[in-house]
């Protein structure tokens, strides 16, 4: 048999359900809630036939150029009042091993990365009740006191609300405080599922849906661009899943302010909803590479860069993520501490190097960009 005849045969077998919503993707036709739940139940040949199309949506945007930024992460204070169930970073103030950095101690941190070649310091920490926006707002204004050029990308949707409530502040008034102290972008995080009723079970105490949305459209309104992600494999279903990439792409119509969509494989081992046998422990391989790819799939044309999180999916799984639509392998990090806790066996550093020999093994070309996708040096497949 020829290799045509093989491909035809396999396409010829593939659910032609499936296959029209492939063929309605490959033509650059929305797909719908519906389209992505039916496809996160692919198994056998249409789950190759949605990594094919995927990879080739990547290849049609985004060409074979895979990129990467040298940061370096810094997780201020683990004491938190939200004590959400799939965090096992948080502390109670009063535990032995609470902590929380001084701004001096921040700023010397992010100096030292921009010594060693980083681009972008991100930043963010647990709920402390005795941090408010004043000290984000002194945090970005020490950074940029020692290293003016680098980019703060920093504080997630629930620490602007939490930084505001504390100082009595909207959250405009908070974001613009941040961004003339220096802010250049925000995590897209406290996504979670943008469910209410996951959320309850998951972070009953984190902000609500509607909450997150406003703090990001206020953001990108202010021209602060923010990432967006999604944590998937613990309560939640594909038809939440369906309807939180789905929620993202209305958003992206409107504001256009997200960089870049990130799917976080929730990672169990020492979570407390794991141990209490409420969630599932975690996501499989398949459905990590269904989330890339039928998020390449609906964002295609809206946020067309698709992340690997390689400290959530280790680093083999995340290689093979690009060729299931990704076109980002994240950050190099250097002291990621949050799913270090949680149970991931990946997480402090990732050098350049490495980053590079994994994606030439891919046969794509390594680019290391900017916090804002700007390529600042290519190199050779």
């Amino acid at each position: 048999m020829s290799l045509s005849n093989l491909f035809n045969r396999i396409i010829d077998s593939v659910d032609p359900i499936v296959s029209g919503i492939l063929d309605r993707a490959l033509n650059k036709k929305v797909l719908s809630e519906e389209d992505a739940i039916k496809l996160f139940e692919s198994k056998g040949l249409e789950l190759n036939a949605l990594l094919l199309v995927a990879d080739e949506l990547r290849r049609r945007t985004v060409g074979d150029v895979v990129t990467y930024v040298v940061n370096r992460n810094i997780n201020f204070t683990n004491v938190c009042t939200a004590r959400c169930g799939f965090c096992a970073f948080s502390k109670y103030p009063t535990e032995a091993d609470a902590y929380l950095l001084s701004v001096d101690e921040i700023a010397k941190r992010t100096e030292e990365a921009w010594r060693i070649g980083a681009t972008e310091v991100c930043i963010q920490g647990g709920l402390h009740p005795k941090v408010d926006a004043h000290f984000y707002e002194n945090v970005c204004k020490a950074i940029k006191e020692r290293v003016p050029s680098i980019h703060i990308h920093a504080f997630s949707p629930m620490e602007i609300v939490h930084g505001a409530e504390g100082a009595g502040l909207s959250v405009t008034e908070h974001l613009k405080m941040l961004k003339d102290a220096g802010l250049g972008s925000m995590p897209g995080t406290a996504a979670e599922i943008l469910n209410d009723q996951v959320r309850s079970i998951i972070c009953p105490r984190k902000i609500d849906v509607k909450t997150w949305i406003n703090v990001v459209k206020t953001a990108h309104k202010l021209k602060i661009p923010t990432t967006c992600t999604i944590m998937y494999g613990h309560v939640d279903k594909p038809e939440h899943w369906a309807s939180h990439i789905t929620l993202l792409r209305e958003l992206q119509k409107e504001t256009f302010g997200f960089t870049e969509f990130v799917p976080l494989s929730f990672v169990h081992s020492n979570t407390p909803i794991y141990k209490k046998g409420v969630a599932r422990p975690g996501a499989t391989g398949v459905q990590d590479l269904k989330m890339h790819a039928i998020s390449r799939l609906m964002l295609n044309d809206y946020i067309k860069n698709i992340q690997v999180s390689w400290v959530k999916l280790g680093p083999r799984l995340a290689q093979i993520c690009l060729n299931a639509g990704a076109n980002d392998f994240g950050g190099t990090l250097m002291n990621e501490s949050i799913s270090r806790a949680a149970g991931a066996v990946s997480g402090q550093v990732m050098r350049p190097e490495e980053i590079k020999r994994l994606i030439y093994d891919m046969g794509r070309a390594p680019a290391q960009r900017t916090t804002t996708y700007q390529i600042l040096r290519s190199f050779n497949s």
